[in-house]
């Protein structure tokens, strides 16, 4: 298959776009590479894929569509509405995967516009093109963030997500009614995925996670929010990239919420660990304490996710295989040899 990428420089559009070359597919990706957060990590993973930076920095319109190259790159954005169509007409892809978006719950606090260009203007770009080029299956990014106040535990994509506590989990609610509406007016295929709390090698400076691994090693405090009482349903980059494959590989599959040609997937764990359980595991892999800052809850967070992934499991055979402490022993294991 030929498959589109976006967000190919980001965290999981790298291994996505990794996993699926080492499948035999074709592979496109596409990313605008800003810099919410540092861009030679992106570069690096771009070099991971054969890219190098010179020619990622560089925008262009790939010209010749038979090329059967195992990864190409494109530097463009969502946004642009002059030339993600001519990529869409000249390319004739099979899949698009849109994992590109404006991410973080914070900064949406501070630059809101980001999100509605990036994750609302551009997200209706592709649904356009996917509507004008026959696209087979769209596959796209949610979040867990979207079951905002909710309470009951563990989450089912049957849930109502009426109460969102961010404007990115507004803008990712969003994406899933714009989905829906697309597949049923132009009927083409949409599975959209809630992400639950990806971690794992190469991922985004900004997360939790990382930021704590930082600070410990450099003896500098950890913000603990909330006092602690927090819990989220921390999941390793392969299993996430694994069930994208699945779902990629095996077509579209309508669940119990589906309607029309829409569907929508919880991906994650399946398990809920509590925030300084996390954090003791982290501590015990670096083999340091952290210095604790508690401070109450941060505006746009949650309390607690917790995934119910069953239905991703029947459909797809989707199976996380890595446990809470393989997962941050290989992070801390990559974290300290890429220094």
């Amino acid at each position: 298959m030929k498959v589109l990428v976006t967000g190919a420089a980001g965290f999981i559009g790298f291994f996505v776009s990794k996993n699926l070359v080492a499948q035999g597919h074709e592979v496109i990706g596409l990313d605008n590479i800003n810099d919410y957060y540092d861009v030679n990590l992106k570069y690096a993973r771009l070099n991971q894929l054969g890219i190098e930076k010179n020619d990622a920095e560089q925008f262009n319109i790939l010209t010749n569509s038979t090329t059967k190259a195992p990864f190409s790159f494109i530097r463009l954005a969502l946004e642009d509405r002059e030339n993600l169509p001519i990529l869409f007409k000249q390319q004739n892809f099979d899949v698009v995967c849109n994992l590109a978006a404006q991410a973080g719950v914070r900064y949406s606090l501070e630059n809101p516009e980001a999100y509605v260009d990036s994750n609302l203007v551009g997200f209706l770009n592709v649904l356009e093109c996917c509507r004008n080029n026959e696209i087979k299956h769209l596959v796209y990014a949610s979040s867990s963030s979207v079951y905002g106040l909710n309470d009951k535990v563990p989450f089912k994509t049957t849930d109502p997500v009426d109460h969102p506590v961010s404007l990115y989990a507004a803008t990712k609610k969003s994406n899933e009614l714009m989905a829906h509406t697309y597949s049923h007016l132009y009927k083409f295929q949409c599975t959209g995925l809630r992400f639950f709390t990806v971690y794992g090698p190469w991922g985004r400076p900004d997360m939790a996670y990382f930021s704590f691994t930082k600070n410990i090693l450099a003896n500098k405090p950890i913000n603990v929010y909330n006092n602690g009482e927090l819990a989220r349903d921390f999941t390793y980059i392969d299993d996430i990239v694994n069930g994208i494959c699945l779902i990629i590989e095996k077509g579209f599959i309508p669940n119990s919420n589906s309607k029309s040609n829409a569907a929508i997937y919880n991906i994650g764990r399946g398990k809920s660990v509590k925030l300084m359980d996390f954090i003791k595991t982290i501590e015990i892999n670096l083999n340091k304490e952290a210095n604790l800052i508690m401070k109450p809850m941060q505006d746009g967070d949650v309390f607690k996710t917790w995934a119910d992934t069953t239905e991703l499991t029947e459909n797809y055979n989707y199976s996380p295989k890595i446990n809470l402490d393989d997962g941050v022993k290989m992070f801390i294991n990559w974290y300290l040899t890429s220094k």
